[in-house]
């Protein structure tokens, strides 16, 4: 199978496994900072996918996308995209259920191995510049 069949596959895979379930990030060392949802529409204001939102915007401080932020440094002991990170953020669905810590950081226990946390941290860089694409790729269907 090609490489863009596959990728088609695993975003199919990515859009029906999470549909059902809100997944929220918090970060910061007790994980108490509220940075936004994952698999929220681009159109929420809590997710990460808007780039008009707290979550999404490459300048707010909450945002993972912000390159100079706590939470989207690659140098920042609380952002997913630091390979040394000891407090990068937590993925927690809405009842409280733990899916493991959203990071590069390859060492650390608990590294989340959910599709979309894998997909995020392996094209991160590239999904910064185009939050709305992505979230098109990954979450909603296309007939092919």
């Amino acid at each position: 199978m090609s490489t863009k069949k596959n990728f088609w596959f695993l975003s199919l895979l990515v859009c029906s496994i999470f549909q059902a379930q809100t997944l929220n990030l918090y970060g910061g060392a007790d994980q108490d900072q509220y940075l936004g949802c994952l698999n929220c529409d681009t159109f929420d204001r809590n997710s990460i996918w808007n780039k008009f939102g707290d979550y999404g915007n490459i300048l707010s401080s909450k945002s993972i996308w912000n390159s100079n932020g706590n939470y989207g440094s690659t140098l920042s002991t609380y952002s997913p995209w630091s390979d040394y990170a000891s407090y990068p953020p937590v993925i927690i669905d809405q009842d409280g259920n733990f899916y493991g810590f959203l990071t590069l950081n390859t060492y650390k226990s608990d590294r989340s191995n959910l599709e979309l946390a894998m997909i995020l941290c392996k094209y991160h860089e590239d999904i910064k510049k185009d939050l709305s694409g992505w979230y098109d790729r990954l979450f909603r269907q296309y007939p092919y």
